[in-house]
C-alpha cells in the first residue's frame, strides 16, 4: 500500500524523524539511502512504514503488514505543522538556524508506550548502553517487522508483553531494578495513556505520565516530542541541555537554573528552538568534562 501525503509548508522527513531513532542499530527505526524505514504496532496489528522524502512538501509512504491501512491513514499526522516564527528580538543563532531548516517538525505519532519505554531506558546512563539495552530486548522480546526490510527489523512488544518481562530479562538486557520497574508500571497503564493521548489534552497526558513512578519532567518532554508533537517540550535536567542552550544563546555555559529563563522568550515553542540549536552549525558546543560512568548493571 503507498500513499502520497503533501503539505502547504517544508517538510523536513530526515531531521524531523531523527529523534525517532534509538542509536544506529535501532531495530524499530532504520535509514537506508533516501528512504527511512520505521515498525509501528497499531490496534490492527503490526506494521512496517517506508518513508521517502519526494518533494520540498511532499513524503511518500508504503506499508506493510496487518496495520498498513491503520499506519497510512495515521502517518499524515506524524508530522504537524509548526507555527513558530522567530520574533524580531529573538537570538540570531535561532533566525539562522530557523531559515535553514524551515521544514523542521516535531513529530506526533501518537503512540505513547512506544516512545515511553525507550525513554525511560535512557533515564541516567549512557546512551550508548541505553540503546544497546532497547536493542536486545526488542530483539528478544519484539515481532519480527513485517514486508521486505533492507535489515532485520522489529515491532515493539505490546504494553502487555512489555509488563510480563521477567526481571532477570530486564537484568540481562543491562537495565537495573529501578528502571526495569519503571518501565513495567509504565507498561501496565500503557494503554490508558495511549487513550487519553488520542482524545485528551497533552497536559492530560502529561498528568498521566507523571503519576508513573519514576517517570519525571525529562521522561515526560522525551514522549511530548516523539509522540505528541510538543513544540514546547524540553528535556529538563539533560546532561548536555544547558551547554547547549548557554553557548548556542549566550556564547558561554551556563547553569542549569538559568536555562528556564533562557528559553522562557520562546515559549510555547522551547522544544523547538532546542533542536534548532542541535542542527545549528553556528553552535558548538565542546563536549569534555565529568560524564557519567560506565556501570555493567549485569554484573551486579
Amino acid at each position: 500500500m503507498i500513499r502520497t501525503l503533501a503539505w502547504d509548508s517544508l517538510v523536513d522527513l530526515r531531521r524531523s524523524l531523527a529523534p525517532m531513532q534509538r542509536g544506529p542499530g535501532d531495530p524499530a527505526q532504520q535509514q537506508v539511502g533516501d528512504d527511512i524505514w520505521r515498525t509501528t504496532l497499531t490496534p490492527d496489528g503490526p506494521a512496517t512504514v517506508r518513508l521517502r522524502q519526494t518533494g520540498p512538501c511532499e513524503i511518500t509512504v508504503q506499508a506493510w503488514g496487518p496495520g498498513s491501512a491503520a499506519v497510512l491513514d495515521r502517518t499524515g499526522d506524524w508530522f504537524p505543522e509548526s507555527d513558530f516564527e522567530p520574533a524580531d528580538r529573538a537570538h540570531p543563532n535561532i533566525v539562522d538556524a530557523h531559515r535553514r531548516f524551515p521544514g523542521l517538525r516535531t513529530v506526533a505519532t501518537g503512540q505513547v508506550c512506544e516512545a515511553l519505554i525507550p525513554a525511560i531506558l535512557e533515564q541516567k546512563v549512557l546512551g550508548v548502553d541505553a540503546f544497546g539495552s532497547w536493542r536486545q530486548l526488542l530483539t528478544r522480546f519484539g515481532t519480527p517487522a513485517p514486508g521486505p526490510t533492507p535489515l532485520p527489523m522489529q515491532v515493539a512488544a505490546t504494553a502487555n508483553e512489555w509488563a510480563a518481562i521477567a526481571s532477570w530479562d530486564w537484568h540481562l538486557a543491562g537495565v537495573d531494578p529501578q528502571r526495569y520497574r519503571t518501565a513495567q508500571a509504565a507498561a501496565r497503564v500503557a494503554d490508558r495513556i495511549d487513550s487519553i493521548a488520542a482524545t485528551g489534552t497533552t497536559n492530560e497526558v502529561y498528568r498521566a505520565l507523571r503519576s508513573v513512578r519514576g517517570v519525571g519532567a525529562w521522561t515526560a518532554a522525551e514522549v511530548g516530542c516523539r509522540a505528541l508533537g510538543d513544540e514546547d517540550a524540553v528535556p529538563w535536567g539533560d546532561y548536555h541541555l544547558a551547554n547547549l542552550v548557554g553557548v548556542g544563546l549566550t556564547g558561554e555555559r551556563v547553569s542549569a537554573e538559568d536555562v528556564p529563563a533562557l528559553l522562557e522568550p520562546y515559549s510555547p515553542h522551547r522544544g523547538h528552538v532546542v533542536r534548532l540549536l542541535q542542527f545549528s552549525p553556528l553552535v558548538r558546543v565542546e563536549r569534555h568534562g565529568p560524564r557519567n560512568s560506565r556501570v555493567d548493571h549485569r554484573k551486579r
